[in-house]
């Protein structure tokens, strides 16, 4: 079944200033999500979601309340809910394998729902900008494609990407948005940081960065954090990245140079230093080939049960 605006079938020849025409109140929806601040999201009760994550959960989780990802550039970060269960899932996207990532949260979040009862399956698309290289066209391509090839009515509820995202200055364009929040229980989607990424930043970034697949990290019936077991080849040339100067990093290892956050190098650097310290991870991080698992503390912090230590 197709990918839907207002009950209608969406033209996958339409570039997004062609589906803004035809379907204003996209516009509208995505201006009023431009024009609101980032909120700052602390970690109580926050799941975050780095880049090839995602995680799924209802209203009645009693751990996690928001979920949320930022350092989007020419990413796309999608919030998929089912309006009947209040099944949320959000997921961090780079076009990496898109298809098949969508298949998969929309698996995901089926499973928590009766999409044959009350209730529709709503997305919202958030991310990117005009980039150089045309990146996000491409991706906000991929998603309207992938999403219309759903057995299930999807329905494009909100629609802030590439150009609607776009802001340029001084002959340079960046993104509007980089992180956005949803509220699982209210199912509020705003503009957001977070000044807390775990757990596992590092090593989490480390699988992202030796191509990683996209991959699920919440068990929502048992409201654990499943980190791992990862594995990877000792990543090539890893010294010679970590004695390179700030602009070489961020030449060569963004998609975007010009529009990375300030943080961007340094968190490079400290992902190959953790690539460097565990060059083959079934040794030094996973050596029961088991998970790392947290649950929420009574504070809604997370909190480590497995005993494995980096």
């Amino acid at each position: 079944m197709p990918l839907l605006v207002n009950g209608q079938r969406i033209d996958l020849a339409w570039n997004p200033g062609d589906m803004i025409r035809a379907h204003p109140h996209l516009e509208e929806k995505a201006k009023l999500l431009r024009s609101q601040p980032a909120q700052i999201v602390e970690p109580k009760g926050l799941l975050y979601v780095q880049q090839r994550e995602f995680a799924v959960t209802t209203p009645s989780d009693g751990s996690v309340s928001i979920l949320g990802s930022d350092d989007a550039t020419t990413c796309h970060i999608i919030v998929l809910r089912h309006t009947g269960s209040g099944a949320t899932c959000l997921t961090h996207c780079d076009g990496s394998d898109t298809e098949a990532e969508v298949s998969l949260i929309m698996s995901a979040v089926k499973s928590f729902s009766d999409t044959t009862g009350c209730g529709r399956l709503e997305v919202h698309l958030v991310g990117g900008f005009n980039d150089d290289r045309q990146l996000s066209q491409k991706l906000t391509n991929q998603l309207l494609r992938a999403f219309d090839l759903q057995l299930d009515d999807v329905h494009l509820v909100t629609f802030c990407v590439t150009e609607l995202n776009d802001r340029e200055e001084k002959d340079t364009h960046f993104p509007i948005i980089y992180g956005i929040a949803v509220n699982v229980k209210t199912a509020e989607i705003f503009p957001a940081t977070f000044p807390e990424k775990g757990p596992d930043e590092d090593l989490r970034s480390a699988h992202v960065l030796t191509g990683a697949a996209l991959t699920n990290i919440y068990d929502a019936k048992m409201e654990q954090l499943h980190i791992g077991p990862y594995f990877w080849r000792p990543f090539p040339h890893v010294d010679f990245w970590l004695e390179q100067d700030d602009q070489q990093i961020l030449q060569n290892l963004s998609t975007s140079p010009l529009a990375e956050p300030p943080h961007f190098v340094s968190h490079i650097r400290a992902t190959l230093t953790f690539l460097k310290a565990h060059p083959f991870p079934a040794h030094s991080l996973f050596p029961d080939r088991k998970p790392r698992i947290y649950k929420k503390n009574p504070e809604g912090l997370w909190e480590q049960v497995r005993s494995n230590k980096i």
